[in-house]
């Protein structure tokens, strides 16, 4: 496991701790996706076709990548929203990168945060 730092950064007018990025660099847990939206939490129209996702406190525009540990198949999606708002998962993903993953409703997913 990774010391965590203690540093902080602002992002966007927002102070983050860059220990939330640490923990969540390799994070493991439910994952369900989302169809639809008009706008995501940072102001973008939301694609449900697009490689996006919703996770509660990595910043807007981190890569990461999930992979299904029930499938073994991987993807790299942007952060480009909040939530999810369900106790037990630990991201929300658009449609199309759900359908990458090979996932039907929720499934078991590992995150790796991508420099």
């Amino acid at each position: 496991m990774k010391p965590v730092r203690w540093t902080v950064a602002a992002i966007l007018g927002t102070v983050i701790s860059v220990a939330a990025l640490d923990q969540a660099s390799a994070q493991s847990g439910g994952a369900s996706w989302y169809g639809s939206g008009h706008r995501t939490a940072n102001g973008e129209r939301f694609n449900p076709n697009g490689m996006t996702a919703a996770h509660r406190s990595l910043p807007f525009g981190t890569r990461v990548r999930v992979e299904n540990q029930r499938t073994g198949r991987s993807v790299v999606v942007r952060i480009n929203d909040r939530g999810p708002f369900v106790r037990g998962r630990i991201i929300d993903l658009s449609r199309g990168s759900a359908r990458a993953l090979g996932m039907g409703g929720t499934t078991y997913v590992s995150l790796h945060v991508l420099d």
